[in-house]
Protein backbone atom coordinates (compact mmCIF):
# COMPACT_ATOMS: atom_id res chain seq x y z
CA UNK A 1 0.00 0.00 0.00
CA UNK A 2 2.84 2.39 0.83
CA UNK A 3 4.50 1.81 -2.55
CA UNK A 4 1.19 2.37 -4.34
CA UNK A 5 0.61 5.60 -2.42
CA UNK A 6 4.10 6.86 -3.22
CA UNK A 7 3.54 5.97 -6.86
CA UNK A 8 0.31 7.97 -6.95
CA UNK A 9 2.06 10.92 -5.34
CA UNK A 10 4.80 10.78 -7.97
CA UNK A 11 2.23 10.70 -10.78
CA UNK A 12 0.36 13.62 -9.22
CA UNK A 13 3.55 15.67 -9.01
CA UNK A 14 4.24 14.97 -12.69
CA UNK A 15 0.72 16.10 -13.60
CA UNK A 16 0.85 19.39 -11.67
CA UNK A 17 2.54 21.58 -14.35
CA UNK A 18 0.10 20.41 -17.03
CA UNK A 19 -2.87 20.97 -14.76
CA UNK A 20 -1.48 24.42 -14.04
CA UNK A 21 -1.29 25.13 -17.77
CA UNK A 22 -4.93 24.17 -18.22
CA UNK A 23 -6.00 26.36 -15.32
CA UNK A 24 -3.80 29.36 -16.14
CA UNK A 25 -4.30 29.67 -19.90
CA UNK A 26 -6.25 32.85 -20.74
CA UNK A 27 -8.51 31.08 -23.23
CA UNK A 28 -10.70 34.09 -24.13
CA UNK A 29 -7.89 36.59 -24.68
CA UNK A 30 -5.31 34.19 -26.11
CA UNK A 31 -4.06 35.11 -29.59
CA UNK A 32 -0.97 34.64 -31.72
CA UNK A 33 1.68 37.36 -31.77
CA UNK A 34 3.24 38.78 -34.91
CA UNK A 35 5.75 36.25 -36.20
CA UNK A 36 4.28 33.22 -34.41
CA UNK A 37 2.92 31.62 -37.59
CA UNK A 38 6.29 32.07 -39.24
CA UNK A 39 7.94 30.29 -36.31
CA UNK A 40 5.42 27.48 -36.65
CA UNK A 41 6.21 27.07 -40.34
CA UNK A 42 9.97 27.11 -39.65
CA UNK A 43 9.69 24.43 -36.99
CA UNK A 44 7.48 22.13 -39.05
CA UNK A 45 9.44 22.37 -42.28
CA UNK A 46 12.95 22.09 -40.88
CA UNK A 47 12.05 19.46 -38.31
CA UNK A 48 10.73 17.29 -41.13
CA UNK A 49 14.02 17.77 -42.99
CA UNK A 50 15.96 16.96 -39.81
CA UNK A 51 13.94 13.77 -39.35
CA UNK A 52 14.78 12.71 -42.89
CA UNK A 53 18.48 13.13 -42.15
CA UNK A 54 18.17 11.37 -38.79
CA UNK A 55 16.33 8.40 -40.32
CA UNK A 56 18.72 8.04 -43.27
CA UNK A 57 21.88 8.22 -41.16
CA UNK A 58 20.66 6.98 -37.79
CA UNK A 59 19.04 3.75 -39.00
CA UNK A 60 22.27 2.24 -40.41
CA UNK A 61 24.16 3.40 -37.31
CA UNK A 62 21.62 1.78 -35.00
CA UNK A 63 21.67 -1.45 -37.02
CA UNK A 64 25.47 -1.51 -36.99
CA UNK A 65 25.60 -1.14 -33.21
CA UNK A 66 22.88 -3.75 -32.74
CA UNK A 67 24.15 -6.41 -35.14
CA UNK A 68 27.90 -6.07 -35.61
CA UNK A 69 30.95 -6.43 -33.40
CA UNK A 70 33.94 -4.42 -34.58
CA UNK A 71 37.04 -2.75 -33.16
CA UNK A 72 36.14 0.52 -31.51
CA UNK A 73 32.48 -0.35 -30.96
CA UNK A 74 32.63 0.78 -27.33
CA UNK A 75 34.02 4.13 -28.44
CA UNK A 76 31.17 4.48 -30.93
CA UNK A 77 28.64 3.76 -28.20
CA UNK A 78 30.22 6.48 -26.09
CA UNK A 79 30.03 8.88 -29.04
CA UNK A 80 26.29 8.26 -29.29
CA UNK A 81 25.82 8.90 -25.57
CA UNK A 82 28.00 12.02 -25.41
CA UNK A 83 25.40 14.38 -26.95
CA UNK A 84 22.80 12.99 -24.54
CA UNK A 85 25.01 13.80 -21.57
CA UNK A 86 26.10 17.22 -22.82
CA UNK A 87 23.95 20.20 -21.72
CA UNK A 88 22.13 21.74 -24.71
CA UNK A 89 23.84 25.12 -24.39
CA UNK A 90 27.22 23.42 -24.22
CA UNK A 91 26.30 21.36 -27.28
CA UNK A 92 25.39 24.54 -29.12
CA UNK A 93 28.78 26.02 -28.22
CA UNK A 94 30.53 22.89 -29.48
CA UNK A 95 28.69 23.15 -32.79
CA UNK A 96 29.53 26.84 -33.01
CA UNK A 97 33.21 26.09 -32.38
CA UNK A 98 33.25 23.51 -35.16
CA UNK A 99 30.70 24.81 -37.68
CA UNK A 100 30.77 28.53 -36.93
CA UNK A 101 32.24 31.06 -39.40
CA UNK A 102 35.66 30.78 -37.73
CA UNK A 103 35.46 27.07 -36.95
CA UNK A 104 37.77 24.47 -38.39
CA UNK A 105 34.85 23.04 -40.40
CA UNK A 106 32.79 26.20 -40.77
CA UNK A 107 35.47 28.21 -42.53
CA UNK A 108 36.06 25.79 -45.46
CA UNK A 109 32.33 25.09 -45.72
CA UNK A 110 31.64 28.83 -45.93
CA UNK A 111 34.06 29.07 -48.85
CA UNK A 112 31.93 26.42 -50.55
CA UNK A 113 28.81 28.51 -49.97
CA UNK A 114 27.43 26.54 -47.00
CA UNK A 115 26.88 28.86 -44.03
CA UNK A 116 26.10 26.97 -40.83
CA UNK A 117 25.29 29.84 -38.50
CA UNK A 118 21.85 31.55 -38.37
CA UNK A 119 20.65 29.86 -41.56
CA UNK A 120 18.10 27.14 -42.33
CA UNK A 121 20.99 24.68 -42.74
CA UNK A 122 22.24 25.59 -39.27
CA UNK A 123 18.73 25.09 -37.86
CA UNK A 124 18.52 21.59 -39.33
CA UNK A 125 22.07 20.83 -38.15
CA UNK A 126 21.20 21.80 -34.58
CA UNK A 127 18.06 19.65 -34.63
CA UNK A 128 19.93 16.66 -36.02
CA UNK A 129 22.55 16.81 -33.27
CA UNK A 130 19.83 17.25 -30.64
CA UNK A 131 17.63 14.36 -31.78
CA UNK A 132 19.81 11.78 -33.55
CA UNK A 133 21.23 10.18 -30.37
CA UNK A 134 17.71 9.56 -29.05
CA UNK A 135 16.74 7.93 -32.33
CA UNK A 136 19.86 5.77 -32.49
CA UNK A 137 19.49 4.49 -28.92
CA UNK A 138 15.80 3.62 -29.40
CA UNK A 139 16.30 2.21 -32.91
CA UNK A 140 19.15 0.02 -31.70
CA UNK A 141 16.85 -1.49 -29.10
CA UNK A 142 14.28 -2.13 -31.84
CA UNK A 143 16.84 -3.97 -33.98
CA UNK A 144 18.10 -5.98 -31.02
CA UNK A 145 14.55 -7.16 -30.37
CA UNK A 146 14.41 -8.84 -33.81
CA UNK A 147 15.26 -12.57 -33.42
CA UNK A 148 18.57 -13.33 -35.09
CA UNK A 149 17.27 -16.79 -36.00
CA UNK A 150 14.86 -15.30 -38.52
CA UNK A 151 17.66 -13.34 -40.18
CA UNK A 152 19.90 -16.41 -40.26
CA UNK A 153 17.08 -18.46 -41.76
CA UNK A 154 16.65 -15.89 -44.49
CA UNK A 155 20.38 -15.93 -45.26
CA UNK A 156 20.41 -19.74 -45.32
CA UNK A 157 17.67 -19.63 -47.98
CA UNK A 158 19.97 -17.63 -50.24
CA UNK A 159 18.79 -14.10 -49.47
CA UNK A 160 21.43 -11.40 -49.44
CA UNK A 161 22.13 -9.30 -46.37
CA UNK A 162 20.38 -6.33 -47.96
CA UNK A 163 17.25 -8.29 -48.89
CA UNK A 164 17.19 -9.85 -45.43
CA UNK A 165 17.36 -6.40 -43.87
CA UNK A 166 14.59 -5.02 -46.10
CA UNK A 167 12.25 -8.03 -45.92
CA UNK A 168 12.86 -9.36 -42.40
CA UNK A 169 14.69 -7.00 -40.08
CA UNK A 170 13.11 -3.71 -41.07
CA UNK A 171 9.45 -4.86 -40.93
CA UNK A 172 9.92 -6.62 -37.59
CA UNK A 173 11.68 -3.58 -36.12
CA UNK A 174 9.24 -1.18 -37.76
CA UNK A 175 7.15 -0.43 -34.68
CA UNK A 176 10.23 0.32 -32.57
CA UNK A 177 11.71 2.44 -35.35
CA UNK A 178 8.49 4.44 -35.61
CA UNK A 179 8.57 5.06 -31.85
CA UNK A 180 12.23 6.08 -32.12
CA UNK A 181 11.43 8.53 -34.90
CA UNK A 182 8.49 9.97 -32.93
CA UNK A 183 10.80 10.50 -29.95
CA UNK A 184 13.37 12.20 -32.18
CA UNK A 185 10.61 14.36 -33.71
CA UNK A 186 9.45 15.87 -30.43
CA UNK A 187 13.05 16.21 -29.25
CA UNK A 188 14.02 18.16 -32.38
CA UNK A 189 10.84 20.23 -32.45
CA UNK A 190 11.34 21.36 -28.86
CA UNK A 191 15.10 21.94 -28.95
CA UNK A 192 16.02 25.34 -27.55
CA UNK A 193 19.57 25.42 -26.20
CA UNK A 194 21.42 24.11 -29.24
CA UNK A 195 19.30 26.13 -31.68
CA UNK A 196 19.66 29.31 -29.62
CA UNK A 197 23.45 29.26 -29.98
CA UNK A 198 23.96 28.24 -33.60
CA UNK A 199 20.66 29.12 -35.29
CA UNK A 200 18.90 31.99 -33.53
CA UNK A 201 17.55 32.79 -36.98
CA UNK A 202 15.32 31.53 -38.48
CA UNK A 203 13.27 31.41 -35.30
CA UNK A 204 11.36 28.23 -34.56
CA UNK A 205 8.74 27.68 -31.87
CA UNK A 206 11.07 27.32 -28.81
CA UNK A 207 13.15 30.41 -29.58
CA UNK A 208 10.04 32.37 -30.50
CA UNK A 209 8.44 31.48 -27.18
CA UNK A 210 11.52 32.78 -25.39
CA UNK A 211 11.43 36.02 -27.44
CA UNK A 212 7.72 36.50 -26.71
CA UNK A 213 8.35 35.93 -23.01
CA UNK A 214 11.15 38.50 -22.95
CA UNK A 215 9.46 41.11 -25.11
CA UNK A 216 5.77 40.83 -24.21
CA UNK A 217 5.28 38.65 -21.16
CA UNK A 218 3.99 35.27 -20.10
CA UNK A 219 0.58 35.70 -21.74
CA UNK A 220 2.25 35.81 -25.17
CA UNK A 221 3.73 32.34 -24.65
CA UNK A 222 0.49 30.39 -24.24
CA UNK A 223 -0.54 30.12 -27.94
CA UNK A 224 2.82 28.74 -29.08
CA UNK A 225 3.01 26.47 -26.05
CA UNK A 226 -0.32 24.89 -26.93
CA UNK A 227 0.65 24.65 -30.59
CA UNK A 228 3.79 22.79 -29.58
CA UNK A 229 1.79 20.29 -27.54
CA UNK A 230 -0.76 19.78 -30.31
CA UNK A 231 1.89 19.31 -33.01
CA UNK A 232 4.72 17.66 -31.12
CA UNK A 233 3.23 15.30 -28.56
CA UNK A 234 0.63 13.12 -30.37
CA UNK A 235 3.23 11.13 -32.34
CA UNK A 236 5.40 10.02 -29.39
CA UNK A 237 2.40 9.49 -27.12
CA UNK A 238 0.57 7.34 -29.66
CA UNK A 239 3.79 5.54 -30.54
CA UNK A 240 4.44 4.75 -26.88
CA UNK A 241 0.92 3.46 -26.34
CA UNK A 242 1.08 1.43 -29.55
CA UNK A 243 4.42 -0.11 -28.59
CA UNK A 244 3.11 -0.91 -25.11
CA UNK A 245 0.02 -2.65 -26.45
CA UNK A 246 2.07 -4.57 -29.00
CA UNK A 247 4.47 -5.73 -26.28
CA UNK A 248 1.57 -6.84 -24.07
CA UNK A 249 -0.08 -8.67 -26.99
CA UNK A 250 3.20 -10.37 -27.88
CA UNK A 251 3.73 -11.47 -24.27
CA UNK A 252 0.18 -12.81 -24.08
CA UNK A 253 0.68 -14.68 -27.33
CA UNK A 254 3.91 -16.21 -26.07
CA UNK A 255 2.26 -17.42 -22.85
CA UNK A 256 -0.70 -19.02 -24.63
Amino acid sequence: MLLAALGLVALAVLALPFAGLLLSTPWRSMHLQHGDLGALQVSLLYTLLAMLVVALLGTPAAWLLARRDFPGKSACEVLVLLPLLTPPLAMGLLLSISYGPYGWLGRPLAHLGLQLTNTPSAFVLAQVYASAPYFIVAARAAFEAVPRELEQMSRSLGQSATRTFVRITLPLAGLGLAAALALAWVRALGEFGVVLIIAYYPQGIPVRMWVNLQDTGLHAVYPLLWLFFVIGLPLPLLGGLWSRRAAVAQSAGGMS
